[in-house]
């Protein structure tokens, strides 16, 4: 290949990637307008030591070059270094961009990166929770419950959208019924501080289910039990909720619904989302039957004299699991401008 050929495809080709704490995707991008996907590689976010590690599994020597290169990480951004929540990784962006031959890597909140995808969301991208007004614009917002529990908004002014990043997944759990209360001091003894992604994320899940058989009494058959020593617990719970087979269970995932829908409701209000609330993460996706139930849409609505603005606005399931990937990668193209 000579050297224009080359340069060409330097010019072209974007990195992007969505850092979990359970599981990163890595792609490779052609720049666009709109980026469009070449290669996708998922890869266990645990099984590697540094981020750096899992690029050069990724970018092996020799690969292709790239012009300009964004990941969305599950964690917050300071000064250009990222520390994700769920991983003993530190991701320093002047690092990654001298081992990318690159003058600045772009670093950003994983749910930030999302809202960056808000807008190139196909129709079958997402499922509808919940109507809202008819023709809703306005700012936007995102909560997602998976590993963690994220938040982010997109804010329009001027016919402009501006993500901004946020860790109010880590903020003061509110209780908004008795049994949430009650749930609150079960936690409090556990935990001491409780964050509401101490319920909302799949180790919540876990919580509330195992704070609703301790509390309530539940028996835990053996079949359960089993379940939830192997693999993903989080997982087992909601199946066995949407099967039938365990009303502890059931009850665990309806009271994680209403807590859901509350802390989407609040999210709302605090960002006036008149354009929408869309769930992200991994969890939304699995429970749709579940959420489209009244303790969501219970939670949600219930805010007072300000349920008017909640019941106008739209909310969303995320169906596309490459959005914060996608997202990365728009804003990675707007370095090349």
């Amino acid at each position: 290949m000579g050297e224009r050929s080359v340069m060409a495809q330097r010019t072209r080709t974007i990195l992007a990637g969505d850092v979990g704490g359970t599981k990163t995707n890595l792609g490779l991008f052609e720049a666009g307008p709109p980026p469009r996907l070449v290669r996708l590689e998922t890869l266990s976010s645990r099984a590697f030591e540094t981020f750096e590690d899992m690029l050069a599994a990724f970018l092996p020597a020799g690969g292709p070059a790239v012009a300009a290169a964004a990941f969305g990480i599950a964690g917050p951004v300071r000064g250009g270094v990222a520390d994700p929540t769920n991983l003993a990784w530190i991701v320093d962006a002047a690092r990654l961009a001298a081992r990318l031959g690159l003058a600045t890597v772009t670093l950003l909140n994983d749910l930030e990166a999302t809202a960056w995808a808000l807008g190139a969301l196909g129709a079958d991208g997402a499922a509808v929770l919940l109507e809202g007004a008819p023709g809703a614009t306005g700012n936007q917002a995102i909560i997602a419950a998976g590993t963690g529990l994220g938040e982010a908004m997109l804010l329009r002014e001027g016919g402009r959208s501006t993500p901004i990043a946020s860790e109010a997944g880590h903020a003061d759990f509110a209780p908004h019924t008795d049994l949430e209360v009650e749930l609150l001091r079960h936690l409090r003894k556990r935990f001491g501080r409780v964050s509401f992604e101490r319920v909302l994320s799949g180790p919540g899940l876990l919580n509330v289910y195992e704070f609703l058989r301790d509390s309530r009494g539940g028996e835990e058959p053996r079949w359960l039990s089993e379940a939830l020593a192997q693999g993903d617990p989080a997982a087992a719970i909601s199946r066995a909720a949407q099967e039938g087979r365990s009303e502890t269970c059931v009850r665990a995932l309806d009271l994680f619904a209403g807590a859901y829908g509350a802390e989407a409701g609040n999210l709302a209000l605090r960002a006036l989302a008149t354009g929408g609330v869309f769930l992200g993460g991994g969890i939304a996706p699995k429970i749709l039957p579940w959420l489209r139930g009244e303790s969501f849409r219970r939670g949600f609505l219930d805010k007072g004299r300000l349920s008017g603005i909640v019941e106008a606005t739209p909310v969303k399931v995320i169906l596309d699991e490459k959005a914060a990937l996608a997202g990365a990668a728009r804003r990675a193209a707007e370095d090349l401008r």
